[in-house]
């Protein structure tokens, strides 16, 4: 018999009729640990030869979460293995994800946001440059000038002069910001309403301006700003954005880079204040991981039940539930 015919014959056996192992999805849901998507693929290859190794044509889901867990540990270290059962634990959780990613421009909100989003398999992910591109339309750039230029040219736009100890482009971004977080505020009680988690990034998510304790035990919020503490780094970042986005030239960032250097301090000091998380974004890696610690960290203390035995590493379930990253019966 070949291997790939052996291979297909595991199935994970408490999840009726008996579904397939399925090295994909194991490695899918190992990438939630802040394991590469290489690295992930690589602790699903290894899953999968001890089975063989085994002559285990069935397992159960518990028993190759176990397995998983072992070659975890053996791989990437304890830590790693330590996530992974976190987050099988945090798949309990009935409230939705809301992660809300704050930051200047060009440190990489974005980025992060789409690939945390993959790996946590939440399925709505929102920038707030769309939600002020809606407002936009709805409200003329002489009812609201501040909504019509970016963030950091906030300034240009004041309505009245400021005063001489208030920094202009401060008070012009508060405006902004302001504005778009009566949409950001939405976006926070639409998935409270419909039990959908959701990502929404942007250089509006500044610490005092959303509202998220107003929905108590209904949402799991976890807020967090991103930074790049080195300048030239973070101009660095402004380049690579043009070459992999035509539309979007490095040159208006460049020169408005003092202003979004002064907007990053204001931000951060924010984040200070209202006790939101910092994460530097120096390493991608290093960052996702960060940031996905402090999701399970976040998460961890509101689980209440033990993992139900989900099937790890099987493609499909054998009964209907709602999944709350997804707003829909899985």
């Amino acid at each position: 018999m070949s291997e790939r015919t052996r291979t297909s014959q595991i199935v994970i056996s408490d999840r009726e009729p008996g579904l397939p192992f399925s090295k994909g999805l194991l490695a899918s849901q190992v990438m939630v640990t802040g394991l590469s998507p290489y690295r992930a693929y690589q602790v699903a290859e290894e899953v999968e030869i001890r089975l063989l190794e085994r002559r285990r044509a069935s397992v159960t889901s518990a028993e190759l979460a176990d397995v998983a867990i072992e070659v975890i540990a053996e791989v990437a270290g304890e830590r790693y293995a330590t996530n992974f059962v976190r987050w099988r634990e945090i798949e309990n959780l009935d409230v939705p994800l809301v992660i809300l990613i704050g930051g200047a421009t060009g440190v990489g909100k974005s980025t992060i946001a789409t690939q945390l989003a993959a790996r946590l398999g939440i399925v709505r992910v929102v920038a707030t440059d769309a939600i002020r591109e809606v407002m936009r339309a709805m409200l003329s750039s002489e009812l609201m000038p501040t909504l019509h230029v970016s963030s950091f040219q906030a300034d240009k736009a004041l309505r009245e002069p400021p005063t001489k100890m208030a920094d202009a482009l401060t008070l012009g971004f508060r405006e902004q910001t302001a504005a778009v977080s009566v949409g950001v505020n939405a976006l926070i009680e639409r998935a409270a309403a419909e039990g959908t988690s959701i990502v929404i990034e942007g250089a509006h998510i500044v610490p005092g301006f959303f509202e998220t304790d107003a929905h108590g035990d209904r949402i799991l919020a976890v807020p967090f700003v991103v930074g790049v503490d080195d300048e030239d780094r973070h101009r660095s970042h402004f380049a690579a954005r043009e070459d992999a986005i035509a539309a979007r030239p490095a040159t208006r960032y460049v020169e408005g880079f003092d202003g979004i250097r002064r907007l990053q301090r204001y931000v951060k000091s924010q984040a200070l204040a209202h006790g939101v998380p910092v994460i530097p974004n120096y390493s991608f890696d290093q960052s996702i991981a960060a940031v996905i610690g402090l999701v399970m960290e976040r998460a961890t203390a509101r689980t209440v039940a033990p993992p139900a035995g989900g099937a790890v590493g099987a493609t499909g379930t054998n009964e209907q539930r709602t999944n709350p990253k997804e707003g829909k019966t899985a």
